[in-house]
């Protein structure tokens, strides 16, 4: 699935065709933490956008499927947010036109989202009943875990 990045207007956002393995997770999270005793085990990383930043499922909800857990971004430049309360919010997210980056700095990013019809339709296939516009995707994550940036950020060193 690919994404419009229309010259730097659009979605700057990868999918990775299969999970990070947990070797990869690990090393990855411990140079993002600074903190080499993590194994970053607590994500299931799925993607990145042109800048090393990762998006990923957190898996906080104990004893939740995948696809219940919220979804988190964390930049190449050390910032954190929370992008989805879960996979069918990440859906609506994408198909309003917002990558992981650009959820995670809305509302202070000048990017200007445009509706993907093929996103849309994968949405209301998978999570018709869950349709939600960005900005209720993004702040009912945000309202439901609110410390999420200050969990990340005391792991890193």
């Amino acid at each position: 699935m690919g994404f419009d990045y229309r010259d730097g207007a659009g979605v700057d956002f990868e999918p990775y065709p299969r999970f990070l393995t947990a070797a990869e997770t690990a090393q990855w999270w411990r140079a993002w933490t600074g903190n080499p005793s993590l194994d970053g085990a607590e994500f299931r990383v799925f993607g990145q956008d042109g800048t090393g930043g990762m998006a990923a499922f957190w898996l906080v909800r104990s004893g939740e499927p995948l696809t219940h857990q919220p979804v988190v971004f964390l930049d190449s430049e050390g910032r954190t947010g929370l992008v989805a309360r879960n996979l069918d919010g990440y859906l609506w997210l994408i198909a309003a036109g917002f990558g992981p980056f650009e959820a995670m700095m809305y509302p202070r990013h000048e990017h200007e989202p445009r509706a993907d019809a093929r996103l849309t339709q994968i949405a209301e296939r998978w999570a018709p009943s869950a349709r939600q516009s960005a900005a209720e995707v993004i702040d009912t994550a945000r309202q439901e875990f609110p410390n999420f940036d200050e969990t990340v950020e005391s792991l890193c060193r």
